[in-house]
């Protein structure tokens, strides 16, 4: 038997079907509402008064005058059509009074949501435009608010089709207390010329766009570079522009479209180039990301017009506090000239310095003690062995790099979950013969590749290799396949990691191991020894877009810096500049390196090398400074390529440019 609904169901459903008929039926229920509490309320209060009339009349006259009061209704008594009119006046004026207070609400509203949905246009000067969003908007986010940390006023605008609150609560969470610096956000499509307008890019200081986290990310960002052209008066935009892009088919479109002020990076390029430097010689990446983040000692430009006249190699022991890596000579960089070349009157020097004004004059070849400068010792050109684990898109480029300078006969062994003939076809620039094995003869090297197939996060396919036989172990992060469902970044890295260490474990040996890494937020997991080499090819990249975009002359000495070939950063063995054992000055390393054709800017001590933070790296010491140099002891020298011969390539898609002001 069917159940009849209740009373109370029955009664509700009455209430919401007039409810459902409109405002009329709101406003009656509001008024009987109101008049059910008021009109017993008003008469209670009327008849237990001492001062009540005395009268039903009156009585009955004294609640209409209460409930007037209380409904702003006008409380008027007398003939009827005074009352009607009385009441007539207060609706009015309810009316009137409500409908400004709804106009100021919605118009609040409005305008507090438009700030929310960040649509409105900013007028700053100066500031830096930061176009699009991916976790390297942290880093780079991250090092503007460092680089003006010593500035009375700063602004960073980020543009992103996000909501602006989501990013205002993630930059707060992940880059905390932003001091003097302001971050505003914007939301919308950085595609969107109208959208980018509303971060004023023509008044900017610089711009930065970021390359999106998506497959299609290049093609998003030469996107937001033609918006911005055409944002800009003319066509040309006239700020300074960082960009970055992966694939080196979207490189020229991105340069035409950035204009002739504009720096393109080749993020998987420079990040290869890292991770080979870094493999050649283990520690290399603390120099990188020491000179790269603006916690430290960076590059400056310093004008010392006392010094014309004067040779480099007199310059390098001229400052005590600061580092000389080469001059800016007509507006172009010239990293470790000749130490015989004379410095014109408008040449700058390029120094390593705390800041842009810190750098001082000081005569320091006093404290250079010849006798113990360590003579001349032979390169060391026995083969090495290089060991990667897993395959991704920039392996080839890792390989080609480590191998462009690799001693003649060395050997990189890749175990990857990849297809051999892959891999082999990939790293190869020569012909290769049938055992699995080829010579990556295309430029100019006698170095070899050999394949081998396996899942890096099994122990038995790691324990099955002579690890001890290895120079370093550079480990990479596979990408997802195509129709494989994807997973968390880093993910099998961590787990090779984990069996890399159980072997150390096992066998007793620290195996230089450099890791790549995807998310900066994965490296407190990476079960590493403290000081191991890892790159997180992000969060470098962001470090180059920030200190380029404060720097734009630091283009082409990054250029420079991280080319295939010609002038790089070394670690090389401080018994190749002073006789170890001995305690001397680090005026004395610097006149060793000056005679070998090299510019010394630190060292790192091998009794520190697993001390947090600085893992015994010391970058622009004073030259007073005086210590006891050790065999294990590394000096950091900015030099020529070590192998001669090697080819040299185009390096990063840099254009060298007069610097501003």
């Amino acid at each position: 038997m069917e159940q009849r609904p209740g009373a109370g169901a029955r009664a509700r459903y009455w209430f919401d079907t007039t409810l459902a008929r409109g405002t009329s039926a709101l406003v009656g229920w509001l008024v009987l509402v109101c008049l059910a509490v008021v009109v017993p309320a008003s008469a209670a209060l009327v008849w237990t008064s001492g001062h009540a009339p005395a009268t039903l009349s009156g009585k009955v006259a004294a609640v209409w005058r209460l409930t007037g009061e209380t409904m702003r209704l006008g409380g008027t008594t007398g003939s009827p059509a005074r009352v009607a009119l009385s009441v007539l006046l207060a609706l009015v004026a309810l009316v009137y009074v409500s409908t400004l207070v709804g106009l100021i609400t919605t118009g609040l509203t409005e305008r507090l949501i438009a700030l929310r949905r960040g649509r409105s246009t900013l007028l700053e000067r100066g500031h830096v435009v930061v176009l699009g969003w991916s976790e390297q908007v942290f880093t780079v986010v991250g090092e503007l608010v460092a680089a003006g940390a010593n500035q009375r006023r700063s602004a960073v605008a980020i543009l992103a089709d996000r909501d602006k609150t989501a990013m205002e609560e993630s930059l707060q969470s992940k880059v905390g207390p932003t001091g003097r610096t302001r971050l505003i956000c914007r939301s919308g499509p950085s595609a969107d010329p109208a959208v980018l307008a509303l971060t004023s890019p023509a008044t900017a200081d610089s711009v930065i766009v970021l390359p999106p986290d998506a497959s299609r990310g290049d093609a998003d960002v030469v996107k937001a570079l033609l918006a911005l052209r055409a944002t800009a008066r003319g066509g040309d935009v006239t700020v300074p522009v960082v960009a970055a892009v992966r694939d080196s088919g979207h490189l020229l479109a991105a340069r035409l479209a950035a204009g002739s002020r504009g720096v393109v990076l080749e993020s998987d390029t420079v990040t290869a180039r890292l991770i080979a430097q870094a493999a050649r010689r283990p520690g290399l990446s603390l120099v990188h990301r020491d000179l790269l983040d603006f916690a430290g000692d960076e590059f400056y430009p310093a004008a010392h017009p006392s010094l014309a006249g004067r040779e480099f190699g007199e310059a390098l022991l001229s400052y005590g506090n600061a580092s000389a890596v080469g001059l800016i000579r007509g507006g172009v960089p010239w990293l470790n000239p000749p130490a015989g070349t004379v410095l014109e009157p408008d040449d700058q020097l390029l120094v390593i310095a705390a800041d842009d004004d810190t750098a001082e004059l000081a005569d320091c070849a006093p404290l250079v003690d010849e006798r113990l400068v360590a003579g001349p010792r032979p390169p060391e050109t026995r083969p090495e062995r290089l060991l990667v684990l897993g395959w991704n898109r920039r392996a080839p480029l890792v390989l080609r790099e480590w191998g462009r300078n690799a001693p003649p006969g060395s050997v990189a062994d890749v175990v990857a979950d990849e297809d051999e003939a892959t891999v082999r076809a990939a790293c190869e620039g020569g012909d290769r013969d049938e055992g699995g094995e080829g010579g990556a003869g295309g430029d100019g090297s006698d170095w070899t590749c050999v394949a081998l197939r396996g899942d890096t996060t099994r122990l038995e396919t790691l324990a099955g290799l002579d690890l001890a036989s290895y120079r370093s172990v550079v480990v990479l992060g596979q990408e997802p396949r195509a129709g494989e469902p994807p997973e968390e970044p880093d993910t099998r890295t961590l787990v090779t990691l984990l069996v890399l260490r159980h072997l150390e474990q096992r066998t007793g040996r620290e195996l230089p191991v450099v890791t790549e890494l995807t998310d900066d937020g994965n490296r407190p997991l990476a079960p590493l020894g403290p000081g191991a080499d890892v790159i997180i090819s992000g969060k470098l990249i962001g470090l180059l877009m920030a200190q380029i975009s404060q720097n734009p002359h630091l283009a082409a000495v990054f250029d420079e810096l991280f080319s295939a070939g010609g002038t790089q950063l070394h670690l090389r063995s401080a018994a190749d500049y002073v006789l170890t054992g001995h305690e001397t000055s680090f005026a004395t390393v610097v006149a060793a390196a000056r005679d070998r054709g090299e510019c010394a800017i630190g060292y790192r001590s091998h009794a520190d090398a697993h001390r947090a933070p600085g893992y015994g790296l010391r970058l622009n010491p004073p030259k007073a400074d005086r210590r006891r140099w050790s065999e294990g002891d590394e000096v950091v020298v900015v030099a020529g390529e070590g192998r001669r011969g090697a080819v040299r390539s185009g390096g990063l898609p840099l254009p060298r440019r007069t610097p501003r002001g």
